[in-house]
């Protein structure tokens, strides 16, 4: 039997967009959902995993846009030209509706034009814990984007063993029903096909496996940190004799990026205010924190009792910390996406000051989120947030601290408290 679709956010804005767009394409990693949330909304698909419809497209890419619309081009990658056709079918008629395409990974063969103001591009992702049903959110981050400091409340049981538990069972719609073995083994299987089939469908033949997955592992430890390329690429290698070069290891972060495997946080760097000594690299995360805690061969128990297993990234606070801020970020994403809005973090040189994630506003006005594993906030988990609003002033449009406790409410100095749980679009 089917599983029941769950309504995406991003649901919300294929409703608002494709009345009046003529071309969308859904892009995001193998897994999240992407021809689930497009299928229900078209009266042709053409799926070019399938070879015979593969086979024609690659004949005459103009043929799999015939039939009724609006149509769906699932896994368009894997016929670049499909790209290129579109585009010029939309030239010819620019009715809006018509076309949805999916994509797993960037084509390795780009196609001849960008497709801009043809195709707009939609970013999925796995599934917030708004969209698992985790909770009920009462605090909506565009709502906080509009400004005002609005009201903040609600409350909440899910306990801290609970988002424990969404960090390992994933956010893949077709995965995180499972349980136990079934789970771990269906997550190590989806890593082994991005080792084993993906890279090579990328035109990179993967001639030792085995550096690559410490690569990833390694990647997995550094999760929500700015670690150097440079240390992760150590502690891939340690203890493992001669370390592969740069040139070996930089296309595994390339086509991971192309797979949208790994989904860094770049900077922050405000065009407008005069920070000093910000530091300038991305903060490492992958597409879903579950995929982390498989590859360094936890699971949710292992995570309870404190597991910090290598590789030794240098990282401030613990794994499981990390890793909560990790599902955080993708929570925060997929909900900044929908207010038209961009997700960066900040960070001064040596780390005195940094800011977890920073929501950025088309006018360059933000909303600062810091993310606790903890029950309680205190004023030593705020003093960064206080720091930016008097560095940025009205700028700072709202300051926020999530966590794991079980209520959202205003402190007295003006900064929001929300569980994570309550944190919605």
């Amino acid at each position: 039997m089917m599983a029941e679709y769950l309504r995406r956010v991003v649901d919300s804005e294929l409703d608002e967009l494709l009345p009046q767009l003529p071309a969308i394409a859904l892009e995001g990693a193998r897994g999240v959902g992407k021809t689930a949330t497009a299928q229900r909304r078209v009266r042709t698909i053409y799926r070019l995993d399938e070879p015979a419809q593969r086979a024609i497209a690659e004949a005459d890419p103009a043929q799999v846009l015939t039939g009724a619309t609006p149509l769906l081009v699932d896994e368009w990658q894997r016929v670049p030209a499909v790209w290129d056709a579109v585009r010029r079918a939309v030239d010819r008629d620019n009715a809006p509706g018509r076309f949805l395409l999916t994509g797993s990974a960037g084509p390795a063969t780009p196609p001849t034009h960008s497709g801009a103001g043809r195709i707009v591009t939609l970013r999925m992702r796995p599934l917030s814990l708004g969209e698992r049903g985790v909770g009920t959110p009462s605090v909506s981050l565009k709502t906080l984007l509009g400004g005002g400091r609005v009201e903040v409340a609600g409350k909440t049981d899910v306990t801290l063993a609970d988002y424990v538990r969404e960090i390992a069972d994933s956010g893949f719609p077709g995965i995180r029903q499972l349980s136990g073995r079934a789970l771990r083994l269906q997550l190590d299987g989806y890593l082994r096909r991005v080792i084993d089939t993906d890279f090579q469908e990328q035109g990179v033949t993967v001639r030792r496996p085995e550096v690559l997955e410490r690569w990833m592992a390694a990647y997995a430890a550094a999760t929500a940190t700015t670690a150097s390329y440079e240390s992760i690429r150590d502690a891939a290698t340690s203890g493992h004799g001669d370390k592969p070069s740069k040139t070996t290891t930089q296309p595994y972060r390339e086509i991971l990026e192309r797979l949208w495997i790994v989904d860094p946080v770049p900077a922050w760097l405000p065009s407008r205010n005069h920070l000093n000594r910000l530091a300038q690299p991305p903060k490492h995360h992958l597409v879903d924190p579950a995929l982390a805690v498989r590859m360094l061969g936890l699971d949710a128990d292992a995570l309870l009792s404190g597991a910090e297993p290598g590789p030794r990234v240098p990282r401030d606070g613990t794994l499981l910390g990390h890793l909560f801020e990790s599902l955080v970020t993708l929570c925060v994403r997929v909900y900044a996406q929908a207010a038209d809005a961009r997700v960066r973090h900040l960070r001064l040189h040596g780390g005195r000051r940094e800011v977890d994630l920073i929501v950025e506003r088309a006018d360059q006005r933000v909303v600062a989120i810091e993310v606790k594993l903890s029950g309680t906030v205190e004023k030593d988990d705020v003093q960064h947030l206080l720091w930016l609003q008097e560095q940025i002033g009205d700028d700072l449009i709202d300051a926020v601290v999530v966590h794991v406790g079980p209520q959202a409410y205003r402190r007295a100095d003006g900064i929001a408290v929300v569980p994570a749980a309550l944190l919605g679009a």
